[in-house]
C-alpha cells in the first residue's frame, strides 16, 4: 500500500482521483484548507501544514489550481515540502497545448511544467484537454441570456473521471516525466455543443457562433487545444450531460 498526497483534492477531478486511488488499494491523504472527515488540512499558499502533509507520502498527486494567479506559488511551496519529504515520485496535471495558448492561466502551467522539471523530485506531467465540466460551465453561466455565444473553434473535452484513471495509473508507476497528452472521444465545435447543451437541458436558445481576435483564439482555431490520434475518453459530451441530469 502506498500513502499518496493529493492536491485540490476537493475538485473536480480532485474528487474522483481520491476515489480511484482508494479504491485501488492506496493510503491517500486528501489535502484541503478545510477540515473535514477524510481530509488532511494544509493551505499550499501559506505554507501552514503542508510538510507535515508531505512528511510520510512517496507520492504526491498534485491538482490544484485556480488560485488567482497563484498557481506557481503553490507549486513552490509544494516542491520545496516535496523536497524536504524525499517524495520519490510527483504526479502533475497540466493542460494541452499551452504553451501556444497565451493565456494568462496557461503561461502559469507552462511555469509551473518547468518548475516540477527543474526541482530534482522525481515526476510525471500529464496534459488533457479541456473537461466536459468547463464546456458546461460556459453555457450554465449564459443560461439567462436570450442566446448562448459560442467561440468558432473545436474543442476535445474529457471526463474528469476518465483523466481520474489515466492518474491513478501513472501515480501507480514509476516517474515517466512528461508523458503522452489524453484528450476526449471526439473533435467538435463549440457551437454544436452549444446546441448539444441546449437541448439536454430543455432550453430554446438560439446559438452565435463567435469568430474572436487576437492570439488566444487564433491558438485555438489553429487546434492547439487538441490531441492527434486516437482518443483516449470515451464519454462523449451527451453522455456527460445525461448523467448530471440524471
Amino acid at each position: 500500500m502506498t500513502t499518496i498526497l493529493v492536491t485540490g483534492a476537493t475538485g473536480a477531478l480532485g474528487r474522483p482521483t481520491v476515489e480511484r486511488l482508494r479504491a485501488a488499494g492506496h493510503d491517500v491523504r486528501a489535502l484541503s484548507r478545510r477540515s473535514g472527515p477524510g481530509l488532511v488540512t494544509g493551505d499550499l499558499l501559506t505554507g501552514a501544514g503542508v510538510p507535515a502533509a508531505v512528511t510520510g507520502a512517496s507520492v504526491v498527486v498534485h491538482l490544484a489550481t485556480g488560485l488567482r494567479r497563484k498557481d506557481p506559488v503553490i507549486a513552490r511551496t509544494l516542491l520545496d515540502a516535496a523536497r524536504a519529504a524525499r517524495v520519490e515520485h510527483l504526479v502533475l496535471i497540466s493542460i494541452v497545448g499551452i504553451e501556444h495558448i497565451p493565456l494568462g492561466y496557461y503561461r502559469d502551467k507552462v511555469e509551473i511544467e518547468r518548475l516540477v522539471a527543474a526541482s530534482g523530485v522525481p515526476h510525471t506531467i500529464l496534459r488533457a484537454t479541456q473537461f466536459h465540466t468547463l464546456v458546461d460551465q460556459l453555457f450554465t453561466v449564459q443560461r439567462r441570456l436570450p442566446v448562448l455565444l459560442a467561440p468558432s473553434f473545436d474543442v476535445q473535452p474529457i471526463a474528469p473521471v476518465e483523466v481520474a484513471d489515466r492518474l491513478v495509473e501513472l501515480a501507480s508507476s514509476a516517474p515517466a516525466g512528461r508523458v503522452a497528452d489524453i484528450g476526449g472521444p471526439a473533435v467538435r465545435p463549440l457551437p454544436e455543443l452549444a446546441r448539444v447543451w441546449a437541448a439536454v437541458r430543455g432550453l430554446r436558445r438560439r446559438v452565435v457562433p463567435a469568430r474572436l481576435p487576437g492570439r488566444v483564439f487564433a491558438g485555438y482555431r489553429a487546434g492547439h487545444n487538441l490531441v492527434p490520434g486516437p482518443p483516449y475518453g470515451r464519454v462523449t459530451f451527451e453522455e456527460y450531460l445525461t448523467g448530471r441530469t440524471a
